[in-house]
């Protein structure tokens, strides 16, 4: 009995202590001052004034935010019975972003005015097609995770491009897109209190339907619920409520993710006890970290609510995930459907051509698209380019077939893993902490950046033999964790938060010739040592088991083979920048067009990766002249777009 009412009363109880903290770290006048402020004494000086009015209001914001996030969360997993699946998964956050970011360039009177309502609609129709993506049969399981990634992806690289040309007009929306909990008034709460009211009726109905939705449609059914228009209205309201969060304090991510295994971890199995306890660990959550943001704040530097949410709410997924939780997503054995067609080799080897082709030629002047040999003077600055993207294809082709393989997971690539975000990572670190970006000495820290993700791969995934579920969620974890670092760079401003954000879009014209060359050798000595270890590759794809049966030392052979893919993404994203998709597309497209063995695996996705590469430079800079778009950006739109194309025919299920 008192154990349970410790258990009840400790929740309570560390909320009052977060708040209390939370005003403390927020206001410079006394507690004693504070209390008689609260209860009507008259507010005198600025400090007084600040306290009612900025420091309440932000701790009211904190607490409100917070509920809602986990809320949210807590209705999004029951509903789906997904526990990867939250507002930040879903994609809602970068909606919500690349909306608003539209309207304030395209009419910014408007979106001054209505910037809720712009991000308001791009949560919404970024949900709905996520939800579309996905359909009803893959709520439980990773596709609607790889919907929402895609749709991240997609989504970050189109706002990504549109800030590096507009960059005057949209750098306020960074401090918005890293969650800002700061206020000056009460008008967000007044706002966002009767959005968040009227629903409320309705929740009183959840526990019952979440209960019967556990017990899948037959059962539902039997019992007398028709499940699918439930199903919509709860959907609807997670997804209000998430719009609403958004709309009102920006990204703030991980909250929702979070709090609901949190709920479960403390025992709420039941579905009303999870759903009440989720808000109340919600609001804990992010009191405690705006407190921490406003403390790091102290010494000058704007520190964002939402970044800092990323930055403690990614470890704390990772003991997650070595607490069991996450849910279990099966994984698929490697398998090939199809035969490669008698003109598929000849047609990659044509599509390559032409791209190249492109990249050298092609050019748009007054006069509009034209083929032209380039003058020396032009030929000089471009080639380094053109080398740079033909070898980051080739080197990102030949990292994901080794992870296709390896994880025996066709959907497995630097990007879903997280590998390219902990090399993302250790340059953003390099870089604030003054080295140069494009350095060659950030190679050194690019590379213990994606050794150390694969290190904790095999440390978190011995025993669990690469389970997707837990890869997907480290590779979230990590990605937001990368994110978070730079958004705090970028809300400082200045120079190197706009050279941080063009070599994130992977900028190959900034790219000079040695560095070109060394990216070639580099690329083309890991290809040389994949081809090498064919055999290992074959027997690892095939089984453990098999492996060792035929006296293949597996450990050491997989070591040799991530240490490949490390080099390969260190090299990369070093020299040019994250590139997204090639690591996942073109081992993907190759195995749909039918390549089995390895070396025949390896070349078609070369080919289909490096064209892709030289189709993005040559599309770089004809689209919009003069203007020069970062290949890196092209190649995630072109690349996310089909990828999306793919999850919506369920391609990816069949390859």
């Amino acid at each position: 009995m008192n154990c349970s009412l410790t258990r009840a009363l400790f929740l309570p109880c560390a909320l009052i202590l977060a708040a209390l903290l939370h005003l403390w770290l927020g206001s410079e006048i006394s507690a004693g001052q504070q209390v008689n402020l609260l209860f009507g004494a008259k507010a005198e000086t600025p400090q007084d004034f600040q306290f009612l009015q900025s420091a309440l209001p932000r701790l009211c914001m904190a607490l409100i935010i917070g509920a809602t996030l986990g809320l949210a969360g807590s209705l999004l997993q029951q509903l789906t019975q997904n526990r990867l699946l939250s507002p930040m998964t879903l994609g809602t956050s970068s909606g919500a972003w690349l909306s608003l970011l539209i309207l304030t360039l395209l009419a910014p009177q408007f979106a001054s005015e209505h910037r809720d309502l712009a991000a308001l609609i791009g949560a919404g129709t970024t949900t709905v097609i996520v939800f579309l993506l996905a359909g009803r049969l893959g709520f439980s399981g990773l596709p609607i995770v790889l919907s929402g990634m895609a749709i991240n992806l997609l989504f970050a690289a189109i706002a990504a491009a549109l800030i590096l040309l507009n960059d005057q007009y949209a750098q306020p929306l960074f401090v918005w897109s890293s969650g800002d909990l700061a206020q000056v008034s009460w008008d967000k709460v007044i706002w966002l209190l009767p959005r968040l009211l009227w629903p409320l009726p309705l929740l009183f109905l959840a526990p019952r339907v979440l209960t019967l939705l556990r017990l899948g449609e037959q059962g539902a059914r039997a019992r007398g619920m028709n499940l699918l228009p439930i199903f919509a209205l709860f959907l609807l309201l997670a997804l209000w409520y998430s719009a609403v969060a958004v709309a009102a304090a920006g990204i703030v991510g991980f909250i929702g993710l979070l709090t609901p295994n949190l709920a479960r971890i403390a025992g709420m199995r039941r579905a009303g006890s999870e759903l009440a306890m989720s808000p109340l660990l919600g609001a804990l959550l992010l009191t405690a970290t705006d407190s921490l943001a406003m403390f790091a704040s102290q010494g000058g530097i704007l520190v964002p609510s939402g970044a800092t949410a990323a930055l403690i709410g990614a470890p704390m997924l990772v003991w997650l995930l070595r607490k069991g939780e996450g849910g279990q997503i099966e994984e698929k054995p490697w398998s090939i459907q199809r035969e490669p067609g008698r003109f598929t080799l000849p047609l990659l080897i044509l599509f390559g051509l032409v791209s190249g082709a492109g990249a050298i030629f092609l050019d748009h002047l007054q006069d509009g698209w034209m083929l032209a040999v380039p003058e020396p003077i032009i030929w000089q600055l471009r080639w380094p380019g053109i080398l740079t993207a033909l070898s980051a294809g080739t080197g990102l082709a030949v990292a994901g077939v080794i992870l296709q393989r390896l994880i025996r997971n066709p959907l497995a690539s630097p990007d879903i893993l997280g590998i390219s975000a902990g090399a993302t990572l250790a340059i953003i670190i390099g870089a604030v902490s003054g080295q140069v970006i494009n350095s060659p000495s950030m190679i050194a820290n690019a590379l213990a950046g994606s050794l150390g993700v694969l290190a904790l791969l095999l440390l978190l995934n011995a025993r669990q033999q690469f389970s997707p579920g837990r890869l997907a969620m480290i590779g979230i974890s990590l990605a937001a964790l990368m994110e978070a670092c730079l958004q705090l760079v970028m809300t400082q401003g200045g120079d190197r938060a706009f050279a941080l954000l063009s070599w994130m879009q992977g900028a190959t014209y900034l790219v000079t010739g040695d560095k070109a060359l060394m990216l070639f050798i580099g690329c083309m000595f890991c290809l040389g040592i994949t081809l090498f270890g064919e055999r290992a590759l074959t027997l690892l794809s095939i089984s453990e088991t098999v492996a060792r049966g035929r006296g293949l030392a597996t450990g050491a052979a997989r070591t040799a083979l991530l240490a490949v893919v490390g080099l390969v993404c260190a090299l990369v994203t070093a020299l040019v920048g994250p590139i997204a998709f090639i690591g996942l597309l073109a081992p993907h497209l190759a195995s749909l067009l039918g390549a089995r063995g390895v070396r025949q695996h390896l070349l078609y996705a070369a080919l289909i990766g490096s064209g892709v590469m030289l189709l993005s430079e040559a599309l770089s800079r004809t689209l919009i002249p003069p203007s020069t778009l970062p290949v890196g950006s092209l190649t995630s739109i072109i690349g996310g777009s089909y990828f999306v194309y793919l999850l919506s025919r369920r391609r990816f299920a069949s390859a």
